[in-house]
């Protein structure tokens, strides 16, 4: 289960039931309190935390004024939403990046946080967005650190500078940023080598080679698995350097995420990224906003969007309204699986519409790239007729479809199944929508 699963399980349940409510009450934004505190403690998030955050929930949820045009229930939500949001930073915070020259950025951490792996995935980001990217490989103490990251960068097509043989850790830091630099790169990503847990050695390192190659930018690369215990190597870093920022990993499976996530906040220092997952492409920027909007189930518009804009695919209104209305076919499904080849996992971009997150079918939590590969293969097997017409899905049809597909019969049909349950699942977000109660923060859909 993901961090959001984890962690915006427990909240979206939380206000749910609130939703559900006849009416909301003192006594009903009470026992909402209760299942926030409970949700958040579960997540390790600091107990004095969630005292003082589920307070002010309270607090305003009670006793301000209903904004214009909002019900108590729906003032509640908004309440939930702005103290979220203000709890883990309130705004993206982007790297520090002047056009026109090269941009040294340094990546430190303690060993085992991922931060090899981050900075593939980082040099990967920056390169989506039409940066010249070169990776320095700093480690002089880790067997295989510089085959690590050179594998790294030929998988995301950057450049890279290494010498596995070499001793001096600063001054493979420093050839390497001149030659990058020589060469007009736009960003250097500086990876060096994993310290013990003990801060003084990580950021005495962090001074020397600072000292050479004056990075624009040192990041701190923290493992989201470790909680609260994030607090202290977020704090001396940030006292040890006013021009740093954080990524937060390994939050695709950490019961612990919400306690690294409170706890790096807490110290003041800025999270810029988190890393959602394994593969190369699983790093987003850290925008609160649409962080707590995944949470809550209400969507993270601008990151949908964003991942859009990156994999260059553009909408078409024909199937936006087909899949919103409920009254998409299995042709519509092919449109949309070709498209989002492109940007990995279904559920991923599926969860960032709002209102449909938790309500997706479990099939498709686990729907990989190679399944995805599956279906487009028995869809693009099939006829125009039974594209737009699954009911006419008889075992002679299905039989073929199976042989020219390259599929099982138990494919097909697992892949119809899904496609009911999702056509159901739309039908119910539509009706929500038109109702205005289930789903907050979205306009009424317009009569058919």
């Amino acid at each position: 289960m993901t961090l959001l699963g984890s962690l915006g399980q427990g909240i979206s349940n939380a206000f749910r039931k609130l939703l559900r409510r006849p009416t909301v009450d003192e006594k009903a934004v009470e026992e909402f309190v209760k299942d926030l505190q409970r949700a958040l403690l579960i997540a390790d998030v600091n107990v004095d935390l969630v005292l003082a955050l589920s307070e002010r929930v309270k607090k305003r949820a009670l006793e301000e004024k209903l904004p214009l045009g909002l019900t108590r229930r729906e003032h509640v939500i908004k309440v939930l939403f702005d103290e979220l949001t203000v709890f883990l930073g309130e705004s993206y915070q982007p790297l520090r990046y002047i056009s026109g020259r090269s941009n040294v950025y340094m990546l430190v951490g303690i060993q085992g946080s991922g931060k090899t792996t981050t900075g593939g995935k980082l040099a990967r980001y920056l390169k989506k967005r039409g940066l010249k990217v070169g990776l320095v490989c700093a480690d002089t103490y880790r067997p295989g650190a510089s085959d690590q990251l050179k594998q790294l960068s030929e998988r995301v097509e950057v450049s890279f500078y290494g010498e596995p043989d070499a001793k001096d850790a600063v001054k493979v830091a420093e050839r390497g940023v001149k030659k990058f630099k020589g060469e007009g790169y736009d960003v250097i990503l500086v990876d060096t080598a994993g310290r013990h847990k003990e801060e003084k050695g990580l950021l005495k390192e962090m001074k020397e080679i600072t000292g050479k190659i004056k990075p624009d930018e040192i990041i701190l690369v923290l493992d989201g698995t470790i909680g609260q215990q994030a607090f202290n190597q977020a704090k001396a870093f940030n006292e040890a350097t006013d021009i740093g920022s954080i990524i937060v990993t390994k939050l695709d499976g950490a019961a612990k995420g919400g306690g690294a996530l409170s706890s790096v906040v807490a110290t003041g220092a800025k999270i810029k990224y988190i890393g959602t997952g394994e593969k190369l492409d699983e790093l987003e920027t850290f925008d609160p906003p649409g962080f707590v909007g995944r949470l809550l189930d209400i969507g993270d518009m601008k990151g949908l969007l964003e991942k859009i804009k990156e994999a260059e695919i553009t909408p078409e209104p024909e199937l936006a309204k087909a899949f919103m209305t409920g009254k998409f076919t299995l042709r519509h499904l092919l449109m949309q699986l070709e498209s989002v080849s492109k940007m990995g996992r279904l559920s991923r971009w599926l969860s960032s519409i709002p209102g449909l997150g938790s309500q997706l079918p479990a099939g498709f939590d686990d729907m990989s790239e190679e399944s995805m590969k599956k279906f487009r293969a028995i869809l693009q097997s099939m006829t125009q007729e039974e594209l737009d017409n699954p009911k006419i899905l008889d075992r002679s049809r299905i039989n073929r479809i199976a042989r020219g597909s390259g599929t099982s019969i138990k494919d097909i049909r697992t892949l119809v199944s899904q496609y009911r349950m999702s056509k159901k699942i739309f039908k119910q977000i539509k009706r929500g929508r038109r109702r205005g109660a289930q789903i907050p923060f979205m306009p009424k859909m317009p009569p058919d």
